[in-house]
């Protein structure tokens, strides 16, 4: 199999003016997330995930500033972010729906809710509504492995999933 090497190093990257980790945001992480860490670099997680949380996801120039924040490389920014399936390098919807598929999860039939989600929604995993209201994933684990299947909708978990209980909860879902 080919590698496929996108040239990083002439992307332009659309900027806007006010930075996306504002200055009150990085004393809010000075004060409260930074002092739990001995290097800097070990608070990128928790800093994109407060970032993401925030915007809704992770553009290039967030990106930029937070690598800046850190002390570290765009490129190690961008390796990491890009290997854990809960960051949006890409705008994502107003909602999340997140299936597990861990092997508990896969035993007690995630595969089936996650189809019928599919078509119910027209979208595959990994991508979002035309409207911008959902997104659909599926995530390696979610830690309810008790509660298989599950899914996080919208952050909440939901156990002991049944295509009729997610469905429900879709439809209630209000469209602001």
């Amino acid at each position: 199999m080919a590698w496929i090497v996108k040239d990083r190093a002439h992307e332009q990257i659309e900027r806007r003016p006010e930075p996306y980790l504002t200055d009150a945001m990085k004393q809010e992480l000075e004060r409260d997330v930074m002092p739990k860490y001995e290097w800097r670099r070990a608070a990128l997680l928790p800093v994109c995930n407060h970032v993401q949380h925030e915007h809704g996801w992770l553009p290039p120039q967030a990106l930029e500033e937070i690598a800046e924040f850190l002390g570290i490389s765009y490129a190690d920014m961008l390796d990491t972010v890009s290997f854990y399936e809960e960051f949006h390098l890409h705008p994502a919807g107003r909602y999340q729906i997140q299936i597990c598929r861990s092997i508990s999860c896969e035993m007690c039939g995630h595969e089936a809710i996650s189809r019928k989600c599919q078509k119910k929604l027209d979208i595959l995993p990994g991508e979002t509504t035309e409207d911008g209201k959902f997104t659909l994933m599926e995530i390696e684990c979610i830690g309810a492995c008790e509660q298989a299947p599950a899914a996080l909708v919208d952050e909440k978990l939901q156990g002991n999933l049944t295509w009729e209980a997610l469905e429900a909860h879709i439809d209630s879902l209000p469209d602001d």
